[in-house]
Protein backbone atom coordinates (compact mmCIF):
# COMPACT_ATOMS: atom_id res chain seq x y z
CA UNK A 1 0.00 0.00 0.00
CA UNK A 2 3.12 2.48 0.98
CA UNK A 3 1.76 6.22 0.64
CA UNK A 4 -1.44 5.11 -1.31
CA UNK A 5 -4.83 6.99 0.15
CA UNK A 6 -7.97 5.03 -0.11
CA UNK A 7 -11.70 6.71 -0.11
CA UNK A 8 -14.54 4.54 0.51
CA UNK A 9 -18.31 5.95 0.20
CA UNK A 10 -20.62 3.16 2.28
CA UNK A 11 -24.09 4.71 3.52
CA UNK A 12 -24.76 1.15 5.40
CA UNK A 13 -22.97 1.15 8.52
CA UNK A 14 -22.01 -2.61 9.17
CA UNK A 15 -20.06 -2.21 5.42
CA UNK A 16 -18.30 0.65 6.77
CA UNK A 17 -16.94 -1.18 9.62
CA UNK A 18 -16.12 -4.09 7.83
CA UNK A 19 -13.76 -1.92 5.51
CA UNK A 20 -12.06 0.10 8.09
CA UNK A 21 -11.22 -3.80 9.62
CA UNK A 22 -10.12 -4.84 6.08
CA UNK A 23 -8.32 -1.70 5.34
CA UNK A 24 -6.13 -1.58 8.58
CA UNK A 25 -5.95 -5.38 9.02
CA UNK A 26 -5.17 -7.10 5.46
CA UNK A 27 -3.69 -3.76 3.65
CA UNK A 28 -2.16 -2.60 7.03
CA UNK A 29 -2.75 1.09 6.48
CA UNK A 30 -4.63 3.57 8.03
CA UNK A 31 -4.65 6.11 5.03
CA UNK A 32 -8.03 5.63 4.25
CA UNK A 33 -11.32 7.91 4.70
CA UNK A 34 -14.76 6.74 4.82
CA UNK A 35 -17.73 8.87 3.58
CA UNK A 36 -21.00 7.65 5.08
CA UNK A 37 -22.54 9.63 2.18
CA UNK A 38 -22.35 11.22 -0.53
CA UNK A 39 -23.40 14.83 0.52
CA UNK A 40 -21.10 17.73 -0.30
CA UNK A 41 -18.85 14.96 -1.89
CA UNK A 42 -16.60 17.02 -4.11
CA UNK A 43 -15.67 19.34 -0.70
CA UNK A 44 -15.55 16.29 1.04
CA UNK A 45 -13.06 14.83 -1.44
CA UNK A 46 -10.81 18.54 -1.53
CA UNK A 47 -11.18 18.39 1.83
CA UNK A 48 -9.20 14.95 2.24
CA UNK A 49 -5.11 15.37 3.77
CA UNK A 50 -4.10 13.27 0.56
CA UNK A 51 -5.45 12.74 -2.96
CA UNK A 52 -6.84 9.33 -2.90
CA UNK A 53 -4.77 7.08 -5.16
CA UNK A 54 -8.54 4.47 -5.27
CA UNK A 55 -11.98 5.50 -4.74
CA UNK A 56 -14.66 2.65 -3.99
CA UNK A 57 -18.17 3.78 -4.25
CA UNK A 58 -21.16 2.05 -2.99
CA UNK A 59 -23.56 2.36 -6.00
CA UNK A 60 -26.48 2.97 -3.55
CA UNK A 61 -25.51 5.45 -1.60
CA UNK A 62 -27.35 8.86 -0.87
CA UNK A 63 -28.34 11.21 -2.19
CA UNK A 64 -25.92 11.14 -5.09
CA UNK A 65 -25.65 7.69 -6.42
CA UNK A 66 -22.12 5.97 -7.19
CA UNK A 67 -22.70 6.70 -11.40
CA UNK A 68 -23.27 10.30 -10.30
CA UNK A 69 -20.29 10.77 -8.34
CA UNK A 70 -18.53 9.09 -11.05
CA UNK A 71 -19.34 11.46 -13.18
CA UNK A 72 -18.11 13.95 -10.80
CA UNK A 73 -15.41 12.68 -10.32
CA UNK A 74 -14.21 12.10 -14.05
CA UNK A 75 -15.17 15.69 -14.62
CA UNK A 76 -13.30 17.13 -12.21
CA UNK A 77 -9.28 17.79 -13.47
CA UNK A 78 -7.93 17.09 -10.27
CA UNK A 79 -9.82 13.49 -9.90
CA UNK A 80 -10.26 12.68 -13.26
CA UNK A 81 -7.95 9.68 -13.62
CA UNK A 82 -8.47 8.68 -10.15
CA UNK A 83 -8.78 4.87 -10.29
CA UNK A 84 -13.10 4.21 -9.10
CA UNK A 85 -14.04 1.02 -8.13
CA UNK A 86 -17.83 0.16 -7.45
CA UNK A 87 -18.89 -2.46 -4.85
CA UNK A 88 -22.18 -3.45 -5.30
CA UNK A 89 -24.26 -6.36 -4.56
CA UNK A 90 -26.02 -5.80 -8.10
CA UNK A 91 -24.04 -8.34 -10.06
CA UNK A 92 -26.11 -9.34 -12.43
CA UNK A 93 -24.53 -8.98 -16.28
CA UNK A 94 -26.38 -6.17 -17.58
CA UNK A 95 -25.71 -4.29 -14.20
CA UNK A 96 -22.16 -5.52 -14.65
CA UNK A 97 -22.09 -4.19 -18.14
CA UNK A 98 -23.66 -0.97 -17.24
CA UNK A 99 -20.44 -0.32 -14.55
CA UNK A 100 -18.24 -0.73 -17.31
CA UNK A 101 -19.68 1.45 -19.77
CA UNK A 102 -20.10 4.24 -17.45
CA UNK A 103 -16.12 4.43 -17.30
CA UNK A 104 -15.53 2.59 -13.72
CA UNK A 105 -12.10 0.76 -13.57
CA UNK A 106 -13.33 -2.29 -11.70
CA UNK A 107 -15.91 -3.67 -9.43
CA UNK A 108 -15.76 -5.71 -6.71
CA UNK A 109 -19.15 -7.79 -5.35
CA UNK A 110 -20.93 -7.82 -1.66
CA UNK A 111 -19.85 -9.40 0.13
CA UNK A 112 -16.30 -8.75 -0.11
CA UNK A 113 -14.23 -11.45 -0.34
CA UNK A 114 -11.79 -10.77 2.51
CA UNK A 115 -8.78 -12.91 1.88
CA UNK A 116 -9.07 -11.49 -2.60
CA UNK A 117 -9.58 -8.26 -1.30
CA UNK A 118 -5.19 -7.43 -0.73
CA UNK A 119 -4.31 -7.98 -3.92
CA UNK A 120 -7.49 -6.71 -5.98
CA UNK A 121 -6.09 -3.25 -4.66
CA UNK A 122 -3.05 -3.89 -5.52
CA UNK A 123 -3.42 -5.09 -9.18
CA UNK A 124 -6.36 -2.14 -9.83
CA UNK A 125 -3.28 0.27 -8.14
CA UNK A 126 -0.73 -1.48 -10.74
CA UNK A 127 -3.25 -0.33 -13.18
CA UNK A 128 -5.26 -2.86 -14.26
CA UNK A 129 -9.08 -3.22 -14.11
CA UNK A 130 -10.13 -6.08 -11.86
CA UNK A 131 -14.26 -6.99 -12.16
CA UNK A 132 -14.54 -9.36 -9.52
CA UNK A 133 -18.31 -9.54 -9.23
Amino acid sequence: MDNNYLLYVEDDPSSRLVMKLLIEKTLHTKNYAIFENSESFLEKLRALPMQPAIIMLDIHVPPQNGFQLLSLIRADVDYASTKVIALTASVMNEEVEKLRNSGFDGAIGKPINLSAFPSLIKRVLDGESVWQV
